[in-house]
Parts: C-alpha cells; structure tokens; sequence
C-alpha cells in the first residue's frame, strides 16, 4: 500500500510531461511534413555529390 503513494504521483508526473512532449512536438511543427522528409535526405546526399563531381572535374 505504502507503494501506491509513491506511483500514483510518479506516473501522473510522467503522463504530464508525456502530453508536454507531444504538445511542444505539435506547435514546433515537427509533425508538418512526414511524406518528403526521408526523401529529402536522399535528394540532398545526391545534390551534395554533383556538386563535388562538378569541382573535381
């Protein structure tokens, strides 16, 4: 019984900062672009790589 004054408080403290995680991840619009952003990656590893092509040439 003693353990339940203990976890109660730890997992409304964690569920708080739960919701304040998704909240700051929402409004710093992490969470606007899901489809291009792998892709991005890839186009920009490529777009760097010409680039050194054209200088090495």
């Amino acid at each position: 019984m003693l353990s339940i004054y203990l976890l109660i408080p730890l997992s409304l403290m964690l569920f708080v900062v739960a919701i304040w995680a998704i909240w700051y991840a929402v409004k710093s619009n992490q969470f606007e672009d899901l489809d291009n952003a792998p892709e991005q990656i890839i186009l920009d590893d490529r777009q760097e790589r010409r680039k050194l092509h054209k200088q090495l040439k």
